[in-house]
């Protein structure tokens, strides 16, 4: 059976707690790939993390404990938006996946 995801806000709190605390692993295609094709660096992720919405569907992730979505917020310096592909696991850490500029 299927599990039902949180309500955004749960998972919301939760990453920028997590992303404050430093607790975020990076995945290489997201830190080697992305990040440097697309000019966000690992600063304007975290930001986005702390301070951006969820949007998009919450999903679950392959593993039990673990909720996959995305997380949105303005440039600092841009005027354009980013998103930040993010795995939530167990709660205590922050798996990034991807990121990206949301108005291609």
């Amino acid at each position: 059976m299927p599990r039902k995801p949180p309500h955004p806000g749960t998972p919301r709190k939760r990453i920028a707690e997590l992303a404050q605390d430093g607790a975020i692993s990076w995945g290489t295609h997201s830190l080697k790939e992305r990040s440097p094709e697309r000019g966000i660096d690992i600063n304007d992720a975290r930001r986005v993390l702390k301070i951006g919405e969820i949007t998009g569907p919450i999903e679950p992730g392959l593993n039990a404990g673990e909720w996959k979505c995305k997380v949105v917020a303005k440039a600092e310096d841009r005027p354009r938006r980013i998103g930040v592909a993010v795995i939530v696991i167990q709660d205590r850490r922050l798996f990034i996946k991807t990121v990206e500029w949301e108005d291609k």
